[in-house]
């Protein structure tokens, strides 16, 4: 039996190393340098919560995570949330060979299957639990899915769906930890009792637990035939043989695995596993137990704590975390070491000297060990002293580093620079063949240095060249191009390189004068000249720059490239604004051209000072703006599949709504303006390129677009069907994903709508015929309708004219009435006035009147007439005759003007009554028996309680009312 055992486990490893072979684009050693290439998913990107307690991939590729809010999808464009129907957290997710979803969370689990466009429906298992106690409270941590049979676990029990059932795993009363899955075999941590194995639905205890006693176990991976690799969260790493012998693997990474709480892991490729920790992001380590990557907060991850770990189809590493999500592509050929903190700035050179690595930067020259491409590399780079400024240039010379330096030439001594040359600006070195001599570009010319095996010595800078050389290239034993961005010269020197002058200017050339050039470059021997407008070639015979039309036209947009650095005899990087592409000449001079193996780097260089220095077996060190890349580059070809596209999602455009069609595809008339997304579960630093082709629409296939969506409008009513492809930056075009749907018939064009168009038409028809029948009646009682209604409004006008001369007589009597009113009221208060006058007469006559002998009347004697006069003076019968009829003339002015100014007293409105009589100040004075003074000063506070301006006549203003 143990034979049988074991050669099924031998068969298992051996088709699994098999299967890894036949991938190459899979099957390789992660680069120990830099970090792989980190795409961080933030929350406000998925649009959920932070905490990611799960991941898990279906076939297709698709992301799953158990999140705070509920199962997040992603399909490599667009993120989905689908909440449990309690709305708990989810805190498990696990994916079956049938497609199902399974989820669990607190007091709450089942499983989800897929509807078109990545649509999930959810289906609850709870509903089977019988003993429901504890259950509400319980959280399901983990799921398994074996066979036919899902364990639901939690901390108390383990529930197993089968056959439609559930029933319950418990440990006798103990907790559980996690259970762990290893190839056919299930593994259950009892605390405090240990790992027991679960075979034939009982838990055995494992023959070596006692090892592992109070230690944890948080994951159990595949180590080789025979052994398994166990770690526990803060005691590192043990191997458990095929018989249940458990010892602690005692492995340089133990320490930092330890010290960081490891809180899960998984098995990569080629004998590589990654670990998710509480405290200190992802460890990778190789099968000797050596670190080989760590990548955390510092270099990449949104948060140090690993809640869940998981490998997709492409073998990066997904991650989720406290905080977020994050992708690790652990299996791309480039890594980094990126500047976080802007310490070190933009790479313009590098060189690898004397067991150290060194950056010239615009802000120094800076330094960290080098343990090479087979070790991991821990780099902190520190800034060699005295070497602020930009470093233009790294050249080794025998033994010593020179350094091209904005303040001069200088040599590394003893980890400080010394100054060989106060020249500024060294750009760049050019030996000359058969000599000992150096040639140097600068800010200000040309210098010259020998160079004797063991020592660089500057010479002299040549007077004949006065303007800055960035590029420099020999023509023969004493000529060479030297020039900047503005012009191009051929500079000879003498015999013995001490005098140097010009012999011909590209400003002398019609062509070349008009160019900017971007550098100097041999290809296949030949020296071409880089410019803004392709390259140019110069001929030695007629002195005359022309256009490599040949090379132009093979390298296509890559003719502009302002930087051309040499692989090897026959291939060449060519770089385009950053943009780099790699040519390589075969023996009949025909070139290949793949601009897409590193593609990721683009406009992550700074324009005209990119760089690629080859470190070893096809290693490339790569400046970029903020730190630089290690690229592995490899001729085999990376045989894979793009996964299908698929169509994420169908909008309507006019109401922004989400179309969810029929299970036949057919769409409603009015969502003919769409939006069709798609979505390609290929993850990469790269974005995918979609192309499109809409039968009965489109005319040919779309050009490539990184938009992962089309816009469809005014659609016609009928059958489409879409075909989409996808293509990744390798230039590798996936299969066709169709896609076919109708839009329904307008309701104005269904079958019930055209018989009733018909019906309508007859109907027309038929009431056009009674119409032609009508017309003529109808005209006839138009003309005399129209003659009764002429006749009608005659009348009417007549009626009218009459209305009017009646009113205007009324109106032309009430205004003689109005009149004869006024002059009535004037006539009462003239006879009044007329009466006072008189008494007041008859009261000066008394006055005068003398008896029989010649004496004035006493006092008392006149006492009784006076009163009689005063009686009449002071009656009021007269006045309250007046005010009658004034009201009646005049609609009540005496309550008007009250209303209007509460503030007039009897003796006020008198005044008002007699000023809108238009009466003068001498008859009203009479009136009211007092004297025109008196009137006068009645008049001002009259004019005060009316608030009248001073400019304002006071009858007037009494008249308007």
């Amino acid at each position: 039996m143990t034979t049988k055992k074991y050669s099924n486990v031998y068969i298992f490893w051996f088709c699994s190393i098999l299967f890894f072979l036949m991938h190459p684009g899979y099957c390789q050693t992660i680069i120990p340098t830099g970090t792989p290439f980190v795409k961080q998913y933030k929350k406000d990107q998925y649009k959920a919560g932070n905490q990611n307690w799960s991941l898990a991939v279906d076939k297709d590729g698709r992301i799953y995570s158990a999140n705070t809010e509920g199962l997040l999808q992603f399909d490599g464009q667009y993120w989905r949330i689908f909440p449990l129907p309690n709305h708990s957290t989810v805190r498990s997710v696990a994916i079956g060979k049938d497609g199902k979803i399974y989820t669990g969370g607190r007091g709450e689990f089942g499983y989800w299957t897929s509807k078109p466009f990545g649509n999930l429906t959810y289906h609850s298992l709870s509903k089977l639990v019988q003993d429901k106690t504890y259950f509400p409270n319980e959280e399901i941590w983990k799921i398994i899915v074996e066979g036919q049979r899902v364990f639901f676990h939690t901390f108390s029990k383990s529930y197993i769906w089968e056959n439609n059932r559930i029933r319950q795993l418990t440990a006798k009363g103990e907790p559980f930890l996690f259970p762990h899955q290893l190839n056919n075999k299930l593994f259950f941590e009892q605390l405090p009792s240990g790992l027991h194995e679960f075979k034939q639905d009982k838990l055995i205890p494992v023959k070596g637990k006692d090892a592992l006693k109070d230690k944890n176990v948080l994951a159990i991976l595949p180590f080789d035939a025979t052994t398994s690799l166990i770690a526990t969260s803060r005691n590192g790493l043990y191997l458990m043989k095929a018989d249940g012998t458990i010892l602690p693997w005692s492995v340089p990474a133990n320490q930092l695995l330890s010290q960081s709480q490891i809180n899960n892991g998984l098995y990569l490729y080629d004998g590589q596993y990654a670990f998710g920790t509480i405290q200190n992001g992802v460890i990778v380590i190789n099968k000797n137990g050596q670190v080989i990557q760590h990548i955390n907060k510092n270099n990449g991850l949104q948060n140090n704590t690993v809640l869940s770990i998981v490998k997709d189809n492409q073998k990066n590493i997904w991650v989720g975390l406290d905080n977020g999500i994050d992708r690790i592509e652990i299996n791309s050929p480039l890594s980094f070491y990126t500047d976080f903190v802007g310490k070190i700035g933009t790479v313009y050179t590098s060189i690898i000297y004397q067991g150290k690595i060194y950056l010239g930067t615009n802000k120094g020259l800076f330094s960290s060990e080098w343990k090479g491409l087979t070790n991991y590399n821990s780099l902190n780079f520190s800034q060699i002293p005295n070497s602020n400024g930009q470093v233009w240039t790294l050249a080794l010379f025998g033994d010593e580093l020179i350094c091209g330096h904005n303040d001069g030439t200088f040599k590394l001594v003893n980890g400080r620079l010394e100054k060989i040359s106060q020249i500024t600006g060294g750009w760049i070195f050019k030996p000359i063949f058969g000599t000992k001599n150096i040639l140097q570009g600068n800010y200000t010319g040309l210098s010259k240095f020998t160079f004797d095996g063991i020592k660089l010595q500057f010479v002299q800078q040549f007077a004949g060249v006065k303007e800055p050389v960035r590029f420099l290239a020999q023509k023969d034993n004493h000529t060479f191009w030297i020039g900047d961005w503005g012009q191009i010269q051929l500079l000879g020197f003498d015999a013995n390189f001490q005098q140097a002058n010009i012999l011909f200017s590209s400003k002398q050339d019609s062509i070349a004068s008009k160019r900017q050039f971007t550098g100097i470059y041999t290809l296949e021997n030949n020296l071409v000249f880089a410019t803004d407008s392709g390259f140019l070639q110069f001929d030695n015979i007629v002195k005359r720059f022309s256009y490599a039309d040949e090379l132009n036209t093979a390298l296509g947009t890559y003719k502009n490239s302002n930087k051309v650095i040499p692989i090897n005899t026959n291939s060449y990087w060519f770089i385009q604004k950053t943009k780099i592409a790699k040519v390589d000449f075969d023996s009949k001079g025909k070139l290949h051209i793949d601009s897409n193996l590193l593609s990721p780097l683009q406009d992550r260089m700074m324009n005209n000072y990119e760089n690629i220095l080859p470190i070893e077996n096809q290693y490339y060190l790569i400046g970029l703006d903020d730190g630089f890349a290690i690229y592995r580059h490899s001729d085999k070809s990376q045989k894979y599949r793009l996964p299908l596209p698929q169509i994420a999602q169908l909008i309507n455009l006019t109401t922004g709504q989400v179309i969810i069609p029929d299970s036949a595809f057919k769409l409603s008339s009015s969502d003919n303006n769409l939006r069709i997304s798609f979505s390609s579960p290929y993850y990469s630093s790269s974005p995918i390129q979609y192309q499109y082709y809409l039968e009965g629409y489109s005319d040919n296939w779309s050009e490539w677009s990184e938009t992962a969506y089309q816009d469809f409008t005014n659609l016609p009513y009928g059958k489409f069907q879409i075909k989409i492809r996808a293509k990744d930056n390798m230039g590798l075009v996936s299969e066709i994903q169709t896609f076919s749907f109708t839009i329904r018939h307008p309701w104005y064009l269904s079958w019930w709508a055209k018989v009733f168009y018909t019906l309508v038409l007859i109907s027309l028809i038929y009431l056009a015929y009674i119409f032609s029948l009508q017309r003529e009646r109808k005209r006839q009682f138009q003309i005399r309708r129209k003659w009764l209604e002429e006749k009608k409004i005659a009348l009417k006008r007549e009626t009218e004219q009459k209305e009017k001369d009646w009113i205007k007589l009324k109106n032309q009597q009430l205004e003689d009435q109005l009149q004869l009113k006024n002059k009535e009221l004037a006539n009462a208060a003239l006879n009044i006035v007329y009466k006072n006058e008189m008494l007041n007469n008859l009261h000066d006559e008394l006055k005068q009147l003398k008896d029989a002998d010649g004496n004035k009347l006493s006092s008392d004697e006149l006492k009784k007439i006076n009163k009689l006069i005063d009686d009449a003076h002071n009656d009021d019968r007269d006045w309250h005759i007046f005010e009658r009829s004034f009201n009646e003339s005049h609609e009540n002015f005496f309550k008007k003007l009250k209303q209007e100014f509460p503030d007039l007293v009897p003796n006020d409105l008198k005044l008002c009554a007699y000023l809108r009589l238009n009466m003068s100040s001498k008859e009203i004075a009479s009136l009211l028996n007092i004297s025109t003074r008196g009137v006068e000063i009645r008049r001002y506070r009259l004019r005060k309680k009316l608030g009248i301006p001073t400019d304002k006549n006071l009858s007037e203003f009494l008249m308007e009312r």
